[in-house]
């Protein structure tokens, strides 16, 4: 899932002063999603009329809530992007309970946010990116649970993700078993396109792609 904001929040004091009004979340939104022009979400190519934002080729109104994952909702965008960032910042996870404490709503409805915006996480993982984009890989363990022989690219007792960043964008990250060369050029033909520039470091694993 993009970042809805697309700018370095980095506290939830920040968040409310960025967006102190539903407003300014609405503002913000078609900001990002229209980029200046309302687009209908019914008929991307008809004429939209600006005072109510209605699709002239279809007669049906809309917000720039339509066709999202806020469609339908009474909850304010200011509690979505509040979730948004909770949840895209919690390292170690959050729950509904948690959640609905947080923003001020019920445990029930905390989960149905969480269900929505989990599911444009996974999507985002599994977007094709474009443009320019980093790949690298990352292996990790705990502490106490390390066994002989397995420095430097050893995956004995490491969990290997191997991560693909599309600069301003999407991030598609994905468990593997190695980081062989076979391994890594599978996973970069599956996710990103062929007239991508990409980045890498010095692993030898990377050459084949």
């Amino acid at each position: 899932m993009k970042d809805p904001f697309k700018l370095n929040v980095s506290s939830l004091m920040a968040l409310y002063e960025l967006f102190p009004t539903e407003e300014a979340c609405i503002k913000h939104l078609e900001a990002i999603n229209w980029h200046g022009k309302p687009v209908s979400p019914f008929d991307k190519t008809s004429k939209v009329y600006k005072l109510k934002y209605r699709c002239k080729n279809t007669g049906q109104n809309f917000t720039v809530r339509t066709g999202t994952m806020f469609e339908k909702t009474k909850i304010s965008l200011r509690k979505w992007f509040t979730a948004i960032w909770i949840v895209t910042n919690d390292k170690s996870g959050i729950s509904s309970y948690q959640l609905a404490s947080h923003i001020e709503v019920t445990q029930k409805t905390a989960w149905y946010m969480l269900q929505k915006i989990r599911r444009q996480m996974y999507l985002a993982n599994e977007s094709m990116l474009k443009g320019k984009v980093e790949a690298d890989e990352n292996k990790n363990r705990h502490w106490n649970k390390k066994v002989k022989h397995s420095q430097g690219r050893s995956h004995k007792d490491k969990t290997t993700v191997v991560g693909m960043i599309e600069r301003d964008g999407f991030l598609v990250a994905k468990v593997t078993k190695d980081t062989t060369a076979d391994t890594l050029s599978s996973l970069i033909l599956a996710f990103v396109e062929p007239d991508t520039i990409l980045f890498t470091d010095e692993n030898a694993s990377y050459n084949q792609i």
